[in-house]
């Protein structure tokens, strides 16, 4: 599979259920060990589900970015327009394409995106804090650690099942210019 030249679209309604089994295999579950982004260590249960998926999708606010390699799904994150920033989530590689640069790829579209399309001079995440790995990948990117947590939805199984007492969601933030 090749990663140089990823075909990037925004994503439709038919790809909602395609999309839920790409978020999921990266995160959770055997097959994201594959990988190196999984969250199996720290959650269970699901990552998102088809509605969450579907309202991404079709949110006038946002968009879900869709990357095709050789005419198949490898990756996606979601996109929405908050006025002087973008958010920027459900960041997903196929397991058996992380490591091979496609993720930094999707992040650059992204980032294009929102400073050529919206006007936007921030991208903003928020990452689960004790992603280490995770969040230097994006340090590596300009994203900046503000120190700014949210605390993790505890008992809304929507986002997983919580195998440690310890999770917030820390905001990362990167100027685009």
């Amino acid at each position: 599979m090749s990663t140089v030249n990823p075909a990037f679209r925004v994503a439709t309604p038919a790809d909602v259920p395609a999309l839920v089994t790409l978020v999921e295999s990266s995160y959770r579950g055997d097959s994201s060990r594959t990988g190196w982004t999984t969250e199996a260590d720290i959650l269970g249960g699901r990552r998102t589900d088809p509605d969450m998926v579907a309202a991404a999708v079709d949110d006038p606010a946002g968009l879900m970015l869709v990357a095709e390699t050789d005419g198949a799904l490898a990756a996606c994150c979601q996109l929405e327009n908050r006025g002087g920033h973008a958010y920027f989530g459900m960041f997903a590689v196929r397991p058996g394409a992380q490591g091979g640069g496609l993720g930094k790829k999707v992040l650059a579209e992204a980032e294009r995106l929102a400073r050529e399309e919206w006007g936007v001079t921030e991208m903003h995440m928020t990452v689960i804090s004790v992603r280490d790995e995770l969040i230097a990948w994006y340090v590596r990117r300009g994203y900046v650690r503000t120190g700014d947590t949210s605390p993790f939805p505890y008992g809304d199984e929507r986002f997983g099942l919580p195998k440690r007492d310890d999770l917030e969601f820390e905001l990362l933030v990167k100027k685009l210019g």
